[in-house]
């Protein structure tokens, strides 16, 4: 299962627009999820900790997450986002690496719909500010009425093969050896398909092909779906994009395979990221 992906709490879609049902939530039954602004609060086995509503800022702004048993779970909207780069807080990846599959994906969601809030207290219209509203799956503007909603941004994260070889990426600032998949968010007016030629063609100088999609990811820094893809180069000539990219290389199945098992030509993305997820999938197809 890729992380981030898989939560139990059920949404309860229908529950967030009856504003006496959601009050009616806020019971001592109810869960508050713990966080530390947006870093994930952690209980004495390494799991997420929950505390009650009695927990949470009397002030506070509070995000309905959900279901979990029918047991009501909220989070409470800190008063910062966070807009430091997701690879420079090890701390956040350490705790992260304790977490079950399903708290990750819990976590992942309650962080993306957080820190949403906490940068758009004010309208993008009119410059007023905005109130919570639909137990946290939309704001509205107190001047012109307008409604804003959480925003998921799409990035297409694409492999690249010519002849039995795979295209990968070293990124800007990245440490030497690091390879991953180029990726790049798909623009207004673009398929998936199209993101993923002009991408590729942008970032490399190479014609893609035939290109199919694999899987998906929540990835939530703050808020992007990962969609993953596969497509077929027209030859192997590179004109790299040095403004986004230090390197790009072609690698075999036999090098893709030796870096995912920690003795290859390269350092693979780590094991939360669809891009090792894809890297398997090539190496096994």
């Amino acid at each position: 299962m890729l992380a981030f992906t898989g939560s139990r709490l059920d949404r309860a879609d229908n529950d967030r627009a009856d504003p006496e049902r959601l009050a009616g939530y806020m019971n001592w039954r109810a869960r508050l999820l713990a966080l530390d602004g947006l870093m994930p609060g952690m209980n004495e086995t390494g799991g997420l900790a929950w505390g009650t509503l009695a927990d949470a800022p009397e002030d506070a702004e509070l995000v309905f997450l959900g279901l979990d048993g029918g047991k009501p779970c909220f989070a409470c909207v800190p008063a910062l986002g966070d807009a430091a780069p997701r690879m420079a807080n090890p701390a956040l990846w350490q705790a992260m690496a304790s977490l079950t599959s399903d708290d990750l994906a819990i976590y992942g969601g309650a962080r993306s719909i957080v820190d949403w809030h906490a940068r758009h207290r004010f309208c993008a219209q009119c410059g007023g500010t905005t109130t919570i509203a639909k137990g946290g799956w939309q704001r509205n503007c107190s001047q012109c009425e307008a409604s804003h909603f959480p925003r998921t941004d799409p990035v297409a994260i694409m492999l690249v093969e010519y002849d039995g070889r795979l295209m990968l990426g070293r990124g800007k600032g990245w440490p030497e050896g690091r390879f991953s998949a180029l990726a790049g968010f798909v623009e207004p007016g673009e398929s998936i398909e199209e993101g993923v030629a002009r991408e590729v063609f942008e970032e490399s100088g190479v014609k893609v092909r035939n290109v199919t999609y694999i899987a998906s990811q929540p990835w939530p820094f703050p808020s992007q779906l990962m969609i993953g893809c596969h497509g077929y180069a027209d030859d192997d000539a590179l004109v790299v994009d040095e403004t986004e990219l230090a390197e790009i290389r072609w690698f075999t199945r036999e090098e893709v395979s030796a870096s995912l098992a920690g003795d290859g030509p390269f350092a693979a993305p780590p094991a939360q990221a669809i891009a090792h997820h894809l890297l398997s999938w090539w190496r096994d197809r």
